[in-house]
């Protein structure tokens, strides 16, 4: 008899020479029918196989032989339990180990396989072995699976088929037999041993659950199945996935010691899926920060909507997705959906459409073109009741109702649904778009946005795409981005690297080349510093766009140490309900300073920096442009600076604050500074000389104010005397108010320089 004990418990039952009291004839449990005294049971004290057993009759359909008192059992432990016994004579039965699976209460749990498997007896006098092995976990050679609910079992076995066979049985033996899966348990914690079935239907979370609280540092195992988990769970124990999880796309999955992709891909089976439920932990869970792609590329294939699947429209700790690239594919899923509706514009309300025609079909991020709108305005907002639609920016002349045209592109992170979304980084990410999808829309409201050491590849339309102000100090930091648009001339170009509205953004250190414009912004204080942008093309005398487009009139930012390839920087206020000027600062606050500008092929009116005011009235005020080289390879072009007047001029009569100087010029017609210093030789004996400044004022301004004026050698009258004299000087003077007229109190001719201002 074999007398093994667990944890000092005692796990046999008695012999059956002790008496047979404790063995029921129904289903163990204490007060049941027991065998003492029954007229089918009898004890032999000396079989010459067994010793001391029992003798049995069988007289019932299906008898029973269980064992009264409770053998304890628990998760993670398996137990063998195993009869001998012999056919004596009569009919040959069939034979199986069984049990009674009780739990708190003494209650029965009828849903569990309470039975082994079946062993047929064929001959008289041959000793046969049946076993079954009982546990909590659905293992291998695990015949009854008790899950963790079951804390005891009544076990013995059942005789089955035809009535009147005699056997002997041989004593019990029930031992722990946990040791088979011994090595497995010294790494690993099995979901199965916590009842965990792995069937795809069967809720299997509170199984996990159990796993993990008995894991004390070890390793959870999930073996191969699908596990449905019911709703969100934390696991605070590594985990190794042979299987995967299923579970509603709102539940969280929280691996608190294992957050990275590799192990939410295996978690899932699916790398997409897996990307998506491990974001939708990084902002569920406190205990890590930042989501490693452990260098994986993540296949996706549809827009992914970040705040529906992380069920949350707003967060605002700081997170970070790192090391890996997101690949778009699929086709038709990527395209734009276009829509095209009456509305009406007031610049009363700057930023709302009304009585818009077919308002349910415009959707939040769509960008809005139509008469009188400028470059990257987008709705921000849809009101379907009021039929209005709020833009992300004024429009500059769309007063009355027009048809205007909502354009959804369509991005692999959309994170348009979030109210405020701040402190999202992007780090060593690749957004491969492959031309089929944009990369990032940015949140409603938000700051501190950053992609640093970040490739967008080819994108469709746009690379980052802002329709209000989640942009707000957004960081674009050592960044590469690369159209698909390279083969088409500039002016065919659609693609743009990214949009602004909010203030306080800094780009640097970025590389973009040859998309239609690099940043359209709207916000102030900016900063942009040691990018290179290039956008040329192969077309002789060709045309070139912005590089950079500054939508706001007073506009606060520096640019400083770009390397600005083949466009130009375009100052405008088209973000503006009233562009006329009325009051303020009008254009203000630029510095651009320590660039490299360079330019080949391109047509001679071509200039790097470009003012074009969308309505009348409007000066320059605060305006640096100090310590930049210009230059231009294949053609000279005519100056750097010019005001594009397809809309209005500028009023050149109330300049002030302007400063250029210490820049080089290189194939540049027109070397301009302010103040400007003109040598000025007057040949013809005059009292009145005319000092043309010949285009050298910036903007090709007027000559508002003078400095100085010096006699640089000798100044002499119609007697050839020299003058020792000064002149008066009035300035703006000239058809285009660009000369300064000097009057003298004779007719003198000499050589005098002079240094003049376009400003106050």
């Amino acid at each position: 008899m074999n007398t093994a004990k667990t944890n000092n418990v005692q796990l046999s039952p008695p012999p059956f020479q002790d008496g047979l009291q404790v063995w029921s004839s129904t289903d163990g449990t204490p007060g049941s029918n027991s065998y003492h005294n029954a007229s089918n049971a009898a004890l032999v004290p000396a079989d010459q196989d067994f010793g001391s057993c029992l003798e049995m009759l069988k007289t019932t359909g299906e008898q029973h032989l269980r064992y009264m008192g409770k053998t304890p059992i628990s998760p993670g432990r398996y137990l063998k339990i195993t009869a001998r016994l012999k056919a004596i004579s009569g009919n040959f039965p069939s034979v199986r180990i069984a049990g009674w699976a009780g739990t708190t209460g003494d209650v029965n749990l009828p849903w569990v396989t309470q039975v082994g498997p079946l062993t047929e007896l064929k001959n008289y006098g041959n000793v046969v072995e049946v076993t079954a092995i009982v546990g909590s976990g659905q293992r291998p050679e695990v015949d009854m699976v008790w899950g963790t609910t079951a804390l005891y079992g009544h076990f013995g076995l059942d005789l089955k088929g035809k009535n009147g066979g005699l056997i002997r049985i041989d004593d019990l033996v029930i031992e722990d037999v946990t040791e088979l899966y011994f090595q497995d348990l010294l790494k690993h914690v099995d979901v199965r041993d916590y009842g965990a079935l792995g069937d795809g239907t069967t809720d299997d979370r509170s199984a996990f659950v159990a796993a993990d609280a008995a894991a004390a540092g070890r390793e959870i195992l999930v073996p191969s199945g699908s596990y449905f988990i019911g709703r969100s769970l934390t696991l605070h124990a590594p985990v190794s996935f042979e299987g995967t999880l299923n579970m509603a796309e709102t539940s969280v999955l929280s691996l608190t010691k294992q957050f990275d992709l590799p192990t939410y891909i295996r978690a899932f089976g699916d790398e997409e899926r897996g990307f998506v439920k491990a974001f939708q932990s990084l902002l569920s869970d406190s205990d890590h920060e930042s989501l490693d792609m452990a260098g994986r590329r993540v296949t996706i294939n549809g827009p992914l909507d970040m705040a529906r699947l992380s069920g949350r429209t707003s967060f605002a700790q700081r997170r970070v997705i790192r090391n890996g690239q997101l690949y778009a594919a699929g086709d038709s899923v990527w395209n734009s959906a276009k829509v095209t509706s009456q509305g009406s514009y007031s610049t009363y309300y700057q930023t709302r459409l009304s009585n818009v025609k077919n308002v349910v079909n415009i959707q939040v991020g769509s960008l809005v073109e139509g008469v009188g709108v400028g470059r990257e305005v987008y709705v921000r907002a849809v009101d379907l009741s009021a039929q209005q639609v709020t833009l992300s920016q004024p429009l500059y002349a769309a007063e009355g109702t027009q048809e205007y045209t909502f354009t959804r592109f369509q991005y692999l992170l959309d994170f348009s649904g979030f109210g405020s979304l701040h402190k999202m980084c992007f780090s060593d990410i690749e957004f491969q778009c492959n031309v089929k999808a944009n990369a990032i829309m940015l949140p409603q409201t938000g700051w501190l946005f950053q992609l640093r050491d970040c490739y967008v590849t080819r994108p469709r339309h746009r690379a980052i795409t802002s329709i209000g102000t989640g942009c707000q100090g957004m960081l674009i930091d050592n960044c590469f981005f690369h159209t698909a648009e390279n083969n088409k001339n500039a002016q065919d170009r659609e693609s743009i690297v990214l949009n602004t509205n909010g203030n306080d953004v800094k780009l640097r250190n970025n590389w973009a080349s040859q998309f239609r414009h690099f940043a359209v912004m709207s916000g102030s204080y900016n900063v942009i510093s040691g990018n290179h942008i290039y956008q040329g093309d192969a077309v002789k005398d060709g045309l070139r766009l912005a590089g950079i487009v500054l939508a706001q009139a007073n506009i606060s930012t520096t640019i400083v140490g770009n390397y600005i390839d083949n466009c130009s920087l375009e100052w405008t206020n088209e973000h503006d309900a009233t562009p006329d000027y009325n009051a303020g600062f009008g254009f203000s606050a630029l510095s651009v300073t320590n660039n490299v500008f360079l330019c080949g092929d391109t047509a001679d009116w071509f200039s790097y920096i470009v003012l074009k005011p969308y309505g009348t009235g409007h000066s320059i005020s605060g305006l640096d442009i100090s310590g930049n080289t210009f230059r231009a390879v294949n053609g000279k072009i005519d100056r750097v600076e010019r005001v594009d007047t397809s809309f209005a001029d500028i009023d050149y009569s109330k300049l002030h604050d302007i400063q250029i100087a210490g820049n080089s010029f290189h194939n540049i017609k027109a070397h301009v500074t302010n103040p400007v210093i003109k040598n000025h030789r007057q040949n013809s004996l005059d009292s009145t000389w005319r000092v043309n400044f010949d285009g050298a004022l910036p903007f090709k301004g007027h000559a508002r104010a003078v400095t100085s004026v010096v006699v640089t050698g000798t100044l002499k009258n119609g007697s050839n005397v020299t003058r020792y004299t000064s002149p008066s000087v009035q300035t703006s003077g000239g058809a285009k108010k660009d000369e300064l007229v000097l009057r003298w109190d004779e007719r003198v001719a000499g050589t005098v320089t002079v240094t003049a201002r376009v400003d106050n």
